[in-house]
């Protein structure tokens, strides 16, 4: 960060930002629905792609902490670096493809559009409503 002249409050400011977001987005999408309990799951991380790999490094470090029995990360694209060094992140990391030259995620898609708030919102609902029904 010194070599690109980026101060730390610059960067405070930032993760500040990012975090009101997170807190915004668990308030909306989880609504009043308590968190689930992972200790005994099998939790998949799914994502679009991996370029950094930073979402999915940082999804696996925070679901660490709630002791799942198994994580499994798995893309249908990635950067063959990056998937490789997910490896110790998650016990398994799945990546359908691994392109050489990868260059961007994007770039694997004829449509990348971005999901709405209402669209995971929806989601989230249907599933709720789907796990409801079996349990009936």
């Amino acid at each position: 960060m010194r070599s690109l002249n980026i101060s730390e409050d610059a960067i405070n400011q930032v993760a500040a930002k990012e975090q009101r977001e997170l807190e915004r987005r668990e308030k909306a999408y989880r609504g009043d629905r308590p968190p689930l309990e992972l200790g005994d799951r099998i939790v998949i991380l799914v994502d679009d792609g991996l370029a950094t790999g930073a979402s999915m490094r940082a999804a696996a470090i925070a679901l660490r902490q709630h002791n799942p029995k198994k994580m499994i990360g798995a893309v249908p694209v990635s950067a063959p670096e990056t998937c490789n060094s997910l490896q110790v992140e998650v016990d398994e990391m799945i990546c359908s493809q691994t392109p050489q030259p990868f260059l961007a995620v994007g770039l694997w898609y004829d449509k990348f559009d971005q999901t709405s708030d209402e669209e995971v919102r929806d989601l989230l609902e249907h599933s709720v409503d789907q796990q409801t029904a079996q349990n009936v």
